[in-house]
């Protein structure tokens, strides 16, 4: 119990510890020190079997001071504590549970989790303990070798290094700090202040700095020889220095890995791609934004875009909008919120609202840009006249009637607000217009789906008002209802024959390709579908118009609504929507136009390559000359020449795998630089490193050609005979 209990107190100062170095050494060396003291404070190697009675006696009053009875010998023992042994001996296995151990992990887990919450915000605020610190520090050292170029010209002592260091500084922008460190391969972070400064123990006659196919001469200063670059791009160096002596020492290749500056992150949260409204809903659209960037968020805003009108007249008006919440600029983790009111837009049905949030981030000279997705808004248009079936339609086929259903809706409502202000004859009369008008209409749909001859009805120019006459011998509603079992236009009249006098016909096999026009089923322009809802639409006036003639035109205006919302639907069954976006053209110089001057006009070219794979001949050909050397062969100058130009190669390729090719690479440059003859061995791993980093050609899978003799044919024949 008390070793866990050490183990718990040791283990949040380490957690810390790591999260402020990043190593693995130190951590452990916190935490094996925290557990020695652990150990020599609380001493569990003392516990006792005499030091566990004295705590039960100490902490359980039933065992009366007698739990030390328990160790002595029976020979030893009186017959009163005898029997006072086996009191406490069931007194203890009765009560043993109430005793706990001097051992507070309550108090041990609170330490853990004190310094866990310290290490995570150590972790996510260490940019800042750079930037107090100004330079960070090795945690261990990485020394440059170097190696004669041609070791029978070595007469004396070669200089010995005595220092070398890198210094990293990121762009301002980044907020980071300058990091010191003696590890020559670099990874930083593009637009990065490299400089480098290497110190030797006698004098050197020049030391000079090569990157790729560039060498630069190292300046000398009271510090050693120095050299700065900003890195743009990855690749490979090395340093060389010739001695007082005249001979040439070259180190080994180090990588040079840039990494670019990421782009922000914007994540919408809460919001639909579109999103339609009614008339009289509320027009609000509500959503948060999280932006997330790697050095921080310099600026972020919405761009909104009202598409008003349709068709040549449409008109766009672009606006740029600011979240509700400030932007904490430089903050690598933003969360905003935006609510757009659409009647503060002046938008009005039919209009339509493209939005989309774009962020900056802090990168220079040029920051880095993100675009969301778009996302769609529109105020549903219930008055719009268009209609179109087909986009391929060259005619709008539909009559002017087909406009006029929100209408009777808008004056079917305002009857209802004014029946307080009519007299009763007025509102009927008013009621019965409009119920004629919504047959007027009912009929135009019939004569478009080809029902004239159903209708029997004709509509004229005169409006004639239906009076409604109290016959005994006729349902005065007869004319009016909606009757299923009747005759009318959705239930033509059944007429009932006898078995023996209904005669079978054969159905006619062309009858599903014939487009019959006499039938006022088929007799119809549109599709199934289409047809179907122009019925039901049909169906929903009759009712409209019933309850209209009725004189309760609060009850027809359910049926209304529904017939128009079947309109709506098949006018935008076949519409095709397109992001709409606006183009503000430059204002045109009166001064210039029609004058032919074509002086300032740049043309524009664009060249795309589409990849290939790399081309190595000199890669093969040195792989050839290796195997000749190894059996043999004396290196030549022009083979010196060869291992060059296939290091160009190899240089191409490891730039893309950093690390994967960098030792075959650096024996390659070695044996093209130095005089001295390569091992063996040297040159079989360049030979195997060649091969493995030249490109394999791409598999192209093509038809096996099969030996279609006639004696193999026999032969399988018979084989499937005896099988």
């Amino acid at each position: 119990m008390e070793a866990m209990e050490i183990l718990l107190y040791a283990l949040g100062p380490a957690l810390l510890c790591y999260a402020l170095t990043a190593n693995f050494l130190w951590t452990l060396l916190v935490f094996g020190a925290l557990v020695l003291v652990g150990l020599v404070v609380k001493k569990p190697w003392q516990l006792t079997l005499e030091k566990i009675g004295s705590y039960i006696d100490k902490n359980l009053e039933v065992a009366e001071y007698s739990s030390g009875l328990l160790l002595q010998p029976d020979h030893q023992l009186s017959s009163l504590a005898f029997l006072q042994r086996n009191k406490v001996d069931e007194t203890l296995r009765e009560n043993i549970g109430q005793l706990r151990p001097d051992v507070s992990f309550k108090n041990a887990l609170l330490v853990l989790g004190s310094f866990m919450v310290l290490a995570f915000f150590a972790k996510q605020f260490e940019w800042a303990f750079n930037l107090g610190s100004s330079i960070n520090h090795p945690a261990e050292k990485e020394e440059i070798l170097f190696q004669p170029l041609d070791s029978s010209k070595v007469r004396s002592e070669p200089p010995k290094l005595e220092g070398q260091k890198l210094f990293i500084r990121y762009p301002s922008y980044t907020k980071k700090g300058k990091i010191e460190t003696s590890k020559m391969n670099v990874k930083a972070l593009q637009g990065s202040r490299l400089s480098w400064q290497l110190k030797f123990d006698q004098p050197i006659s020049e030391a000079t700095f090569e990157s790729s196919d560039n060498s630069y001469t190292m300046s000398l200063s009271d510090e050693g020889y120095t050299q700065s670059l900003t890195l743009n791009t990855s690749g490979f160096y090395n340093f060389k220095y010739e001695g007082i002596d005249g001979t040439s020492y070259q180190s080994k290749l180090y990588a040079l890995e840039m990494f670019e500056d990421e782009s922000p992150e914007i994540k919408i949260e809460k919001l639909k791609q579109f999103t339609s409204f009614d008339l009289n809903e509320e027009k609000l659209i509500q959503f948060e934004t999280v932006i997330t960037d790697d050095y921080g968020i310099s600026e972020a805003f919405i761009v909104a875009t009202v598409s008003k009108g349709e068709g040549e007249s449409v008109k766009f008006r672009e606006e740029r909008m600011t979240f509700e919440d400030a932007l904490n600029k430089g903050g690598k983790h933003q969360k905003l919120s935006k609510q757009i009111d659409l009647n503060q837009l002046n938008m009005e049905p039919g209009d339509e609202l493209y939005f989309y949030v774009t962020a900056i981030d802090n990168k220079e000279p040029k920051p880095n840009t993100t675009r969301s997705e778009t996302y769609f808004a529109v105020i549903r248009d219930t008055l719009s006249g268009q209609f179109a079936v087909e986009g391929t339609m060259g005619a709008d086929l539909m009559p002017d009637y087909f406009r006029s259903q929100r209408q009777l809706i808008i004056d079917t409502e305002k009857l209802i607000a004014d029946k307080s202000k009519l007299s009763k004859k007025d509102f009927n009369f008013t009621s019965n217009e409009l119920g004629f008008d919504q047959k007027a209409l009912r009929l135009k749909y019939g004569e478009f789906m080809g029902d004239e001859a159903d209708s029997g009805i004709q509509v004229t120019e005169e409006v004639v008002v239906a009076e409604v006459e109290e016959e005994d011998d006729e349902d005065p509603l007869s004319n009016y209802t909606h009757d299923h079992d009747g005759s009318n236009e959705h239930n033509p009249v059944d007429h009932e024959h006898d078995d023996e006098e209904v005669e079978e016909t054969e159905e006619d096999p062309l009858e599903s390709y014939l487009h019959n026009h006499d039938d006022p089923e088929e007799s119809t322009l549109f599709t199934q579908s289409l047809k179907s809802k122009l019925r039901q639409a049909m169906a929903e006036m009759w009712d409209a118009e019933l309850y209209l003639r009725l004189y309760t035109p609060e009850e027809s205006l359910p049926y209304q609504y529904r017939a128009l919302k079947l309109i709506q639907e098949i006018k935008n069954s076949a519409r095709i929507y397109v992001h709409r976006i606006g183009f503000d053209p430059p204002p045109i110089k009166e001064d210039k136009r029609l004058t032919g001057d074509l002086d300032e006009v740049n043309s524009f070219q664009k060249q795309t390559n589409s990849a290939s794979p790399i081309e190595v001949p000199f890669m093969k050909q040195a792989v050839k000359r290796v195997a000749k050397i190894i059996q043999g062969a004396s290196i030549e100058k022009k083979d010196r020449d060869l291992f060059s130009q296939a290091g160009n190669e190899l240089a191409q390729i490891a730039i893309a795998e950093l690390g994967k090719h960098l030792e075959t690479l650096q024996r390659l440059k070695w044996i093209s630089d130095s005089n001295n003859a390569p091992s063996k061995n040297e040159l079989i791993a360049i030979q195997k490193g060649l091969l493995a980093a030249i490109p394999k050609p791409e598999s192209k899978p093509k038809r096996q050609r099969k030996d279609n003799s006639e004696l193999n044919t026999l032969f399988l024949k018979e084989l499937e005979i005896n099988d």
